[in-house]
């Protein structure tokens, strides 16, 4: 699944005409770069939810061939967040096996298709060690337990007396792989939530994973200076058909 419905506020002036989706990397729509990464990586089917202009998105799914069965998730009634999004995808994303959910926005050197085989049992966050304000926070078998806020000292946890510091802290990327049994701990939220907040209250009954890999390189491009970035990012990660190789290591970059 892509998470594409977002109103691309960080965006804005562009996306005050277009949806994030479409806005252009290196020459093409965001979402047409996605989708042919997923494509490469093998996979068939995907689901992409939709809500600002939502019709402009509908349309570009229409009007090209990705080689992939790709079905969009309405949700121009009502923006549901990352976890609403998922419940919504239920009926197509109700399978026996991870579902790999990534934001529509962000580019990376991961190889999808060894990382996502590489973790079959479960749900599984591809995380980093970048400096940010807010992390998650695992335990010493990689086990999610709680999120902190770093500049307000916040913590979130269902673990009674977290002691922060003996925890591992990590970034969340925004690529995921998400086991479907955990949809059945869905029922009852309301229709829209973060899957994040979703995580945290369920972590201390289903077991949630963070992954981080070495050398991974990560490129958010919500904000309009991460869109001149980008054409460089992608000469060095190279096109959808050549993903596979982690290029050298750098800095990771985005909020």
């Amino acid at each position: 699944m892509i998470f594409a419905a977002g109103l691309g506020t960080r965006l804005r002036p562009l996306t005050d005409t277009m949806p994030k989706a479409l806005v252009p990397v290196a020459g093409r729509p965001i979402l047409g770069y996605q989708l042919e990464r997923l494509a490469a990586a093998g996979v068939k089917e995907v689901v992409v939810n939709v809500h600002h202009f939502a019709e402009q998105v509908i349309r570009y799914i229409e009007e090209h061939d990705f080689g992939l069965c790709v079905r969009v998730s309405d949700e121009r009634d009502e923006l549901l967040d990352t976890g609403g999004g998922l419940a919504r995808a239920r009926q197509w994303l109700d399978v026996g096996t991870p579902v790999l959910v990534h934001n529509v926005d962000i580019l990376s050197n991961i190889d999808l298709r060894s990382w996502s085989s590489a973790h079959p049992d479960g749900t599984t966050l591809l995380v980093s060690e970048r400096q940010t304000q807010r992390y998650l926070l695992f335990d010493e078998e990689n086990r999610l337990v709680g999120w902190t806020n770093v500049a307000t000292g916040q913590v979130r946890s269902p673990y009674a007396g977290l002691d922060v510091s003996r925890c591992r802290r990590y970034a969340f990327s925004g690529i995921q792989l998400f086991s479907p049994r955990l949809f059945r701990l869905m029922e009852g939220w309301p229709r829209r939530f973060s899957i994040i907040d979703f995580y945290l209250s369920v972590c201390r009954e289903e077991p949630i994973y963070g992954c981080s890999e070495p050398g991974l390189r990560l490129l958010d491009i919500g904000k309009p200076a991460a869109l001149a970035a980008a054409e460089g990012f992608l000469a060095t990660v190279g096109s959808p058909s050549g993903v596979g190789k982690l290029p050298p290591a750098a800095s990771s970059v985005g909020e």
